[in-house]
């Protein structure tokens, strides 16, 4: 198993103007001269951590990070209530990518992420090939409804009694047999309460739900162990908001169209990473996908989940050093 490379700190940083009264955070390390790469955050509203930056040979790649609107260093704060979500969708996120890499000046660039941010690389990616040298992704999505429905009302059959007080959490009036669209937009609707109050119950909910899916790979418990639960406030709350808003829309995205729309990724290398193990996206997802593009390879890790670990880390830096070469 490989260990990452040393950790990196950023030569360049900034805050880039992407309309709608949004501000981007991004980040540059690395080579100033080397292969253009892009972390693309899951989440969604996650924000992009240093962590990603080791995963780069340092030497050969030009890495940028950036935080996704509303969430980690970009403005304004997905858990400030007044902090509207109406210009946060999708689309946005794609054309907020396509702005970046113009005002970064990178005219083709890999692509790297996984869980939601697989989501975002794929529809940026179909919009724009032109501008997508690779792409390696660990832990595939493409956020489709029944992907979705899985992740918040299908997998309780491994954890009925945190199911049934995910659903509790949404309020008395919520019967058991809600269905995932009106139980994500119900909890949509109490991450906006003006009470605040309100708002932290239901994301701690909401986290702690995101948590018991997670459970087997962490161990349960706290703190580290709780991946989503475990954040600070401000951002606990941002990123319940933004997955609720993004998931009770269905991501702004037809019923399966990042699958169908695979084929304009012909010519565009991929590595797809996937571990056997995860709970929160079982691997027909990845291979799906690796059947409908072209020029993907699948590798599927057996004992490893949602959150990866030595093997999915190994198989990405092995990816990513291989497509540095090229």
């Amino acid at each position: 198993m490989r260990e990452p490379y040393p950790p990196a700190e950023p030569y360049e940083s900034g805050m880039l103007d992407v309309g709608d009264g949004h501000r981007l955070y991004w980040e540059v390390c690395g080579n100033p001269d080397g292969r253009p790469a892009a972390v693309v955050h899951g989440g969604p509203g996650s924000g992009c951590g240093p962590g990603a930056r080791r995963l780069f040979d340092p030497g050969r790649y030009r890495v940028v990070l950036f935080d996704q609107r509303g969430c980690g260093r970009s403005t304004p704060h997905a858990s400030d209530p007044a902090a509207g979500l109406r210009h946060n969708t999708t689309w946005h996120l794609v054309a907020d990518m396509e702005r970046l890499r113009e005002h970064l000046g990178v005219d083709r660039w890999l692509l790297y992420g996984g869980s939601w941010g697989s989501t975002l690389i794929l529809a940026y990616a179909q919009r724009h090939p032109e501008r997508v040298s690779h792409i390696v992704i660990s832990g595939v999505t493409t956020t489709r409804r029944s992907e979705t429905d899985w992740l918040y009302r299908g997998v309780a059959r491994f954890f009925p009694g945190e199911w049934e007080r995910f659903r509790a959490g949404a309020g008395p009036g919520v019967p058991r047999d809600v269905a995932t669209p009106e139980l994500l937009g119900t909890y949509a609707r109490l991450l906006e309460h003006p009470d605040a109050a309100v708002r932290e119950r239901a994301a701690a909910d909401w986290c702690a739900w995101e948590d018991a899916v997670l459970s087997g790979e962490t161990g349960g418990g706290s703190g580290a162990a709780s991946p989503y639960g475990g954040r600070p406030s401000a951002a606990r709350v941002a990123l319940a908001r933004i997955c609720a808003h993004y998931f009770s829309h269905g991501a702004w995205l037809e019923e399966g169209a990042l699958l169908r729309g695979a084929g304009r990724l012909a010519g565009v290398p991929g590595v797809l990473i996937h571990g056997r193990a995860d709970l929160s996206s079982p691997l027909d997802t990845a291979w799906e996908l690796s059947r409908a593009w072209p020029d993907a390879e699948l590798t599927v890790v057996a004992a490893e989940g949602h959150l990866g670990g030595a093997t999915t880390r190994t198989r990405v830096l092995d990816a990513l050093d291989r497509f540095a070469a090229r």
